[in-house]
C-alpha cells in the first residue's frame, strides 16, 4: 500500500504539468503520478503537432481562449529558459474565396478581444511574411504562434518535478476500491485527493467516482504526412476553420527540426488507441465506439454523417494530399514521403443532447477532481490550465 497526499492519473502534458503546479506551491506535499505506459508522453501529448497556438480562434468567453492566450507565453518562456527545441516561425491563415474573408475576420475579431497578437495582410504583404502561401485578398498573420517537440517538453517537465514527487510508470488504473484508495495492476494507492488526467481514459474513470455520467469520450484519428523538401515554406499555413467544429482541417505545418508536413485528419476511430490496424485492440471499447458513432451518423448530429465521410476519404493518399494543395502557389506532390506517428484525438461527447464538447470540462467529486475534456488546444494549454486545476484542488485540500 502507497500512501500519499494527492495521486495523479496521466503522465500527459496535463499530468507533469499539475505536478509541477502543485511541488510549486505546496513544495512538501507527497504528490504520486501514476503512468501506464513505461514513459511519459506516449499517447496525445506526445503525439500531436507540437504548435503553439495563439488563442485567436476562440470565442472571448471560453476556457479555451484564457487558457490557450496564457498558455502560449507560459510554455515558450519555459522553452526559452531550459533550451528546448522551439521554432518561432509564425502561422498564416489563408482563404480560397471572397466568403472565407468573413472567416478570416471572425478570427481577427476574436483574437482582437482575447489579446492575441495579430495583423491582417494583403496579399502583397502575405508574400513577404510566406512567398509560397496563396489567399484570396486577405490573410491573417499570427507571430506568436510557434512549434516545439512536445514528447521533449513533456520529458523535460517530468526529470525536473521539484518536491516530493514520484513518477510510477507501467502502473495502470484498475479501479476505486473506495473513497480514498485505489488500485493499479500492481498495488493499491491511498490518496487525500485524486486527479484524473487519463486522457482518452479520463471518463471511464471518472465515471468510477460518480461523476460525468453522461460524458463519454469519442476516439479521432489524426494522420499527418511527411513532406520532403523543407524549403517548400518558412511559416505554417492553415485554411479558415468551420468554427462549428473543433477541427482546423488540413493545414502546413512546420516541425520544430524545420521539416515540413501536411495534416491532421479528423478520422472517426473505433476504439481509443486505434493507432495501426488492430494494435491494442478492445472488443467492449470497440462495441461501445461504434454504438455511440452509429447514433451519430444515424441522427446526424452536427453534420456527422458528411465529416465522417468526408474523413474517410482521407484514407486515400492522394485525396488527402489534395485538400492541402491549395494553400500554396506551387508544390510538387511527388515529394510527399511516409505517414508520420498518428495520434487519437479525444473528444467528448455529450449523450444527452448527442454534441460534442467545445470547450474544457473539469468536475469535482468529495475528493477528486476529473479533467474529462483536456480538448484541443490543451498541450499550449497546460501551464496556465494546471494553475486553474490547482486553485481547484486547494479550495478541498
Amino acid at each position: 500500500m502507497i500512501t500519499t497526499d494527492i495521486v495523479i492519473i496521466g503522465g500527459g502534458i496535463a499530468g507533469v504539468s499539475i505536478a509541477k503546479e502543485l511541488a510549486g506551491r505546496h513544495p512538501d506535499l507527497d504528490i504520486t503520478l501514476v503512468e501506464k505506459e513505461d514513459t511519459v508522453a506516449c499517447h496525445a501529448s506526445g503525439r500531436n503537432s507540437g504548435v503553439l497556438h495563439a488563442g485567436f480562434y476562440y470565442s472571448p468567453d471560453s476556457l479555451k481562449a484564457k487558457f490557450t492566450v496564457e498558455g502560449n507565453k507560459l510554455l515558450t518562456d519555459y522553452c526559452l529558459k531550459h533550451h528546448l527545441t522551439l521554432n518561432r516561425c509564425g502561422k498564416v491563415v489563408v482563404a480560397k474565396d471572397e466568403k472565407e474573408l468573413e472567416g478570416i475576420c471572425e478570427l481577427k475579431r476574436r483574437g482582437d478581444k482575447n489579446g492575441v497578437e495579430l495583423e491582417m495582410v494583403d496579399e502583397k504583404k502575405l508574400e513577404v511574411l510566406e512567398p509560397n502561401a496563396r489567399t484570396f485578398d486577405k490573410a491573417l498573420y499570427s507571430p506568436t504562434t510557434s512549434v516545439v517537440n512536445p514528447a521533449e517538453v513533456v520529458e523535460h517537465i517530468a526529470q525536473n518535478l521539484k518536491g516530493n514527487v514520484k513518477i510510477l510508470l507501467k502502473e495502470k488504473f484498475i479501479k476505486r476500491v473506495d473513497l480514498s484508495t485505489m488500485s493499479t495492476n500492481t498495488q493499491k494507492i491511498k490518496f487525500k485527493h485524486l486527479i484524473n488526467a487519463a486522457g482518452l481514459y479520463a471518463d471511464k474513470i471518472a465515471h468510477q467516482f460518480g461523476i460525468g455520467q453522461k460524458y463519454t469520450l469519442i476516439p479521432f484519428k489524426g494522420l499527418y504526412l511527411e513532406y520532403k523538401d523543407s524549403t517548400l515554406i518558412r511559416k505554417h499555413i492553415y485554411p479558415v476553420p468551420n468554427l462549428k467544429n473543433p477541427f482546423l482541417g488540413v493545414h502546413f505545418t512546420i516541425t520544430a527540426t524545420g521539416k515540413v508536413k501536411i495534416g491532421p485528419t479528423a478520422i472517426p476511430a473505433f476504439w481509443r488507441e486505434n493507432y495501426h490496424g488492430l494494435s491494442n485492440f478492445s472488443l467492449n471499447e470497440f462495441f461501445e465506439v461504434l454504438f455511440h458513432e452509429t447514433k451519430l451518423f444515424v441522427t446526424n448530429a452536427f453534420n456527422f454523417r458528411s465529416l465522417a465521410f468526408e474523413e474517410m476519404k482521407k484514407y486515400h493518399r492522394n485525396f488527402f494530399i489534395q485538400q492541402a494543395v491549395h494553400l500554396v502557389k506551387k508544390i510538387d506532390t511527388t515529394k510527399f514521403g511516409d505517414y508520420l506517428k498518428p495520434g487519437i484525438r479525444a473528444q467528448l461527447l455529450d449523450t444527452e443532447t448527442m454534441k460534442l464538447v467545445m470547450d474544457f470540462v473539469v468536475e469535482q467529486g468529495e475528493n477528486s477532481t476529473h479533467i474529462l475534456n483536456a480538448v484541443s488546444p490543451a498541450f499550449t494549454s497546460a501551464f496556465s490550465f494546471s494553475r486553474f486545476i490547482v486553485d481547484e484542488v486547494e479550495k478541498r485540500m
